[in-house]
């Protein structure tokens, strides 16, 4: 830990005088408390809170991870309890602004990606994977993880908002799975 000096210049730890001791208690307890306020925010809020259905909610699951090694890390208690204020307030923008999409088409369109049909029926999309930039390489290593056998029997790929890949195959797709696919309609 970085020797702090207070305006006189002595040390200023948060715990014991002796900085290793310090830093060693400083970091486990900070890091420990900072894990227990993020479990009792998503216990506030709800499961949703890092499912990654969402590119919001991918981005708050990374911003989270960061506020909590920051949290680990604080030098002073002014600088942990705005990094908890910090969590708490991603938490409340995530919860408010999954409410608004439900209320607000406009403002879902706004904050929401749309899917991107990467291949349908065995046939690779070529365009939509230039324009969404995956290339054929990471696409067939997609299929591989899916198990997918047979390109003939792969009746869609979708590039999902989270950036994830999702593999259709077997004998057919039911219509509802391609609603808010872009290019679903297209062969």
């Amino acid at each position: 830990m970085l020797n702090r000096r207070g305006a006189t210049g002595e040390t200023r730890t948060i715990f014991f005088e002796k900085p290793l001791a310090d830093a060693i208690t400083t970091g486990a307890v900070l890091s420990a408390v900072a894990i227990f306020w993020v479990i009792l925010l998503v216990r506030f809020v709800g499961l949703r809170s890092f499912s990654k259905m969402t590119n919001f909610d991918f981005v708050m699951t990374i911003a989270m991870g960061s506020l909590l090694a920051g949290a680990s890390q604080s030098k002073e208690w002014t600088g942990f309890v705005q990094t908890l204020a910090a969590m708490a307030s991603l938490f409340a923008v995530q919860y408010f602004v999954s409410r608004l999409r439900h209320w607000s088409p406009r403002l879902d369109e706004v904050v929401q990606n749309t899917p991107v049909l990467l291949m349908k029926d065995g046939v690779i999309l070529h365009d939509a994977l230039r324009s969404t930039r995956v290339a054929e390489e990471d696409l067939v290593a997609k299929l591989r993880e899916a198990n997918a056998l047979d390109l003939s029997k792969v009746r869609a790929v979708v590039l999902e908002t989270t950036g994830d890949i999702s593999v259709l195959h077997g004998g057919s797709v039911d219509d509802l799975l391609f609603k808010g696919v872009a290019d679903a309609g297209n062969d």
